[in-house]
Formats: structure tokens, C-alpha cells, sequence
């Protein structure tokens, strides 16, 4: 599943003459395209999707966005270890688990 999900950006650069932040994802930090909203700021929190910034959120929405996403286990499948990810979902499909 790919997720849009609200970040919190840390810091700005440009990059190859493309405009890039590290968001900081509830503990998990990535490097994202700033290019579709330029204006975002350090400590505004931006929607991502994909690797690119789509739009600037409020910090309320985005805390409870983040917070049902938690809950959902939405966050650790979209940004956990994918091998460890798989191995549980197979596990799961056998019917065993570790």
C-alpha cells in the first residue's frame, strides 16, 4: 500500500536544482521533493506521497492523522523493513508465526 502521508519538516536544500527536505515521519526521517510546494517551511508539516511533498497540513491534522495511522499499523507497514514486513505476511499465509 502506498500512503500519503503528514510530515514534519526538519530542514531544507536544494539539490541538483531541485528543492528537497528531511521530514521527520513520527520518529521515521526521509528526504522529500519539495518542488510541488516550494513555500513549505522548517517545522510546517507537508503531506507526502511517493517521495513528494503534495501539500501543507496543520499540526493538529497531521498529529491525528499520524496517530490513527499508528493505531492502524499503517506507519510500520509503510515505512518498516520490508523483508520483515514480507516474512511476517508470509509466516502468516502458512499459518505459522515466529
Amino acid at each position: 500500500m502506498c500512503l500519503a502521508v503528514p510530515g514534519r519538516v526538519l530542514r531544507t536544500s536544494e539539490v541538483d536544482d531541485t528543492l528537497m527536505a528531511e521530514v521527520d515521519f513520527g520518529g521515521v526521517r526521509k528526504e522529500v521533493c519539495l518542488q510541488y510546494v516550494p513555500d513549505a517551511a522548517v517545522g510546517e508539516y507537508v503531506v507526502v506521497h511517493v517521495g513528494f511533498a503534495i501539500q501543507r497540513l496543520d499540526e493538529k491534522s497531521a498529529q491525528q492523522t499520524l496517530a490513527t495511522f499508528e493505531k492502524l499499523g499503517l506507519l510500520e507497514e509503510e515505512f518498516g523493513d520490508g523483508f520483515e514486513l514480507a516474512a511476517r505476511q508470509r509466516d502468516t499465509a502458512e499459518g505459522t508465526d515466529r
